[in-house]
Formats: C-alpha cells, structure tokens, sequence
C-alpha cells in the first residue's frame, strides 16, 4: 500500500494532489492537467483543505449571502435544448407569460437583488423587456437588477436585430446593473451541438460578457455540468473563463451548476455529492483571478451546500423566494429560504454570515 504524504499542514492520501498545493502555495496558476486530477481524485480531505486555504486567502471565514428574488417572466422559449424542463411551446398547457405587472406584483422593498432569466420567446420585443427593466427600477430604486443571460441578449439580436451593444446600453440606461451567467453551459462544441444547437455559442458568450464588462456592467458566470461533458471539458471551460476575467475583471462570481436529471435524463441519475465538492474546490483553485465562488443551495440542497463552505465555497447564492427553472427540474430544495436559515446555514458550517448586494457591497455582517 502506498504511503501518504505529508506536505505542510496537509497529509494527501492522493500524491497527485501534492505538487498542485505546491503551486497554490507559491501562486503559481493551475493546468489542465491539475484541473483533471483534481476532478479525478478520491482524496477530498486534501483538496477541501486546499480549497479552503485558497478560499481564506480571498475572505476569510465570511460567507455571503443575498435578500434576493428571481423571476422567470416567461417559459415559451424557440429552443428546444435537450437538457431544459424549464422551457415550453406556445399552446402546451403549463406554457405561462407574466405581464409587467405581474413581475412587479412579486417584488418587494425587502430584497436587495432581482434576477430575471426566462425562455426566448417567439413574439415578445426587446421593448417589453426593456420596459420592463424600467419599471422595476421606478418602482424599486434600492433593488438591483440582475437580469438576461448572454444567451438572451444574442436573441435579441437574431430575433430583433438589437445589436448586443445597443441592447445592453439601454438596459442599462433603464436600470440593468448586472448579468447573470447562465447561458454558458459548458464551452464545447460537441456538446453544444448535441445538447444545444442554436443557442449563443462559447465565443458568442464570451463576447457580449466582454461588451458587457468594457461598459461597467458586471456579470457572474457558470458551468452546467454533471450531463455528458468530460473533466477535460469542464476544465477547459475554466480556462476560458480565467482568460475572460484576465482580460475584463468583471465577473463577480462563478456558480457551478450541476445537471437537474427532472425528466429530460439525459443522464440516469444526479452527479454525486462528492463531484459537487470537488467542482467547487476544482473552481476555486483554477479560477484564481475571480472573487467568489458559490455554493448553490437550489441545486445542491441544504446539506451539500454547506459542505461546500469548507470545499473553496463563500457564497450560498440568495433567499429566491419563488425560482421556477431548476424546480422545473425537479430539484432537491425548498423554494426559499427565510434571512435567518441562511444564517443558520452558514453559522452551521463554521463561518461569518454576511449580508450583502448584487455586487457584494457588504449591507450587515452577523458576528454573534
């Protein structure tokens, strides 16, 4: 058998993992190779440890967390992306379109963050949305506005001949402060032609977060995975956001994303626990250049989420209070949790809660 070794304050049952400390210890920027090893390897007391260390270099014990509503305005969508429960057909009967007042019917004074996604919808002009944008933000002038994937500023586009410039100048104008990163998916071309075809490619994305970023608009981005990408491509996918970042500094956050099986079953069942953990400690470390990293509790549920504070992980993402896309999928998680569950939640793991915004403007840190 084996002997472990022992490097600094870490003993690695995975010698593979030893080299990689090495270069997190020294700031050396990680490789693909170490990516797929890290994804790879069955030592997670090690790559937590890891993780954790890279995690407290960038904040401490704090863990932040958001007063925030997501709203899904709409699941008629012209794709037809093989991994999607969420989306619908003019006519089916669970197809729905929210009205702007409707939209406006589920805010409130109380939240810091709106985060609006939905379908690409056949008929709806860029106008309502961005109408829409405008009345949230006359209305709630203290909530930011998160809102239109990369995704869905290029169909403004295809759709409406709305350049992606002009389309998120006017968002912006309007009251837009930041972008989600869905949308992305993972960076392959084989698997966005298997699972995705006519959805913004990995360039497409890239470009519009690019626009976005040079106009002061700053954006999170993801990685959907647990389907029928490789470890080769997940970390591929991390590199081009790492090279992004490089170039722009504007994303706040990375959310990965794992796959909700629902009834699309792409694949038999969800990824394990233990892959979550090691995409979020394997995030961490590649995405040297990118601030936070997010445990996102819709999709993982409570428990793991947790676990992944101490895997790399600073933030559990928000409340949400009423989110239709994942649940669509058949996640795991309650539909929303309360101000003093995630509290509760983080203090479980041993961290600081830290009330913030949509662009980690810290509003309350809970020490007691």
């Amino acid at each position: 058998m084996e002997r472990v070794l022992e490097v600094g304050e870490i003993v690695f049952q995975d010698r593979r993992l030893a080299p990689i400390w090495e270069k997190v210890r020294a700031g050396e920027r990680l490789s693909l190779r170490d990516g797929v090893t890290m994804l790879a390897t069955d030592d997670f007391p090690a790559l937590g440890r890891i993780a954790d260390h890279a995690k407290r270099k960038v904040s401490g014990d704090r863990v932040y967390f958001v007063l925030n509503r997501h709203i899904n305005p709409t699941n008629i969508c012209v794709l037809s992306c093989k991994f999607c429960d969420f989306a619908k057909k003019p006519g089916q009967a669970d197809a729905y379109e929210m009205t702007i007042e409707d939209v406006l019917a589920q805010m409130d004074n109380d939240i810091r963050e709106v985060h609006i996604v939905g379908g690409h919808h056949p008929s709806w002009k860029f106008e309502y949305f961005e109408e829409m944008v405008r009345r949230i933000h006359e209305q709630f002038p203290e909530v930011q506005i998160k809102a239109f994937t990369a995704a869905e500023i290029d169909y403004f586009w295809r759709r409406w001949k709305i350049d992606p410039e002009e389309s998120l100048s006017r968002l912006k104008a309007a009251g837009l402060a930041s972008m989600p990163g869905g949308g992305a998916e993972v960076f392959s071309d084989r698997v966005h032609k298997e699972l995705l075809p006519g959805k913004a490619n990995a360039r497409r994305w890239g470009d519009i977060h690019r626009m976005a970023h040079a106009m002061g608009i700053k954006s999170n981005c993801t990685l959907l995975y647990g389907h029928i990408e490789t470890f080769e491509e997940r970390v591929s996918h991390l590199i081009q956001l790492r090279e992004i970042q490089d170039d722009t500094g504007g994303f706040l956050a990375f959310i990965p994303l794992e796959y909700q099986v629902g009834t699309t079953k792409i694949v038999p069942r969800h990824t394990p626990p233990m892959d979550d953990l090691k995409m979020i400690a394997t995030a961490r470390l590649m995405l040297d250049n990118i601030p936070h990293i997010k445990s996102y509790w819709v999709m993982l549920g409570e428990a793991t989420a947790s676990l992944g504070l101490n895997f790399g992980a600073d933030d559990l993402d928000g409340t949400i209070g009423k989110e239709r896309i994942a649940h669509a999928a058949l996640a795991d998680s309650p539909a929303g949790l309360a101000r003093q569950k995630m509290v509760r939640l983080i203090r479980d793991a041993g961290r600081i809660p830290v009330e913030r915004d949509a662009l980690y403007n810290v509003t309350r840190v809970y020490e007691n």
